[in-house]
This record gives C-alpha cells, structure tokens and sequence, in this order.
C-alpha cells in the first residue's frame, strides 16, 4: 500500500535526510564527502534550490534546502 503524499510546505523549506540502507556507512573517507558535495553542487546548479546547512555523518546525510519559486 503506497503512503500518502507529503503536504507542499508554505515555505518551501524541506528537511530532506538521507540513509545508508540498514544503516550502513556511505561515506569511507572525506573524498567521499567531498565527491558527495561535488553532486550535490551540480544537482543545485540544474534545479536552482537553495541549501541552507548541511550535515555530512558517516551513515546518513542532513540538508536543510528551499525550493526555488518561479
């Protein structure tokens, strides 16, 4: 059974996180981290979100991002 869908913020501000699945370590290293920016970077430049914070862990990622309007 699908869930349902999430409400669009008023804001456009989402708290977005990402996880390793069962909780595994996605980043080995800081090249990791910083090739995991590199896309996050370009992925910003074709969508034109706007990231706020952002907080790398071992197993599972934070961004704080706003949608653009227009």
């Amino acid at each position: 059974m699908p869930r349902t869908a999430r409400k669009k913020s008023d804001t456009g501000i989402y708290h977005a996180m990402v996880r390793g699945i069962n909780r595994q370590i996605i980043f080995q290293d800081d090249e990791d981290c910083e090739k995991y920016l590199q896309c996050l970077a370009a992925s910003q430049k074709i969508s034109g979100f706007l990231l706020h914070a952002y907080c790398l862990m071992g197993n599972h990622v934070h961004l704080l991002i706003q949608e653009q309007k227009g």
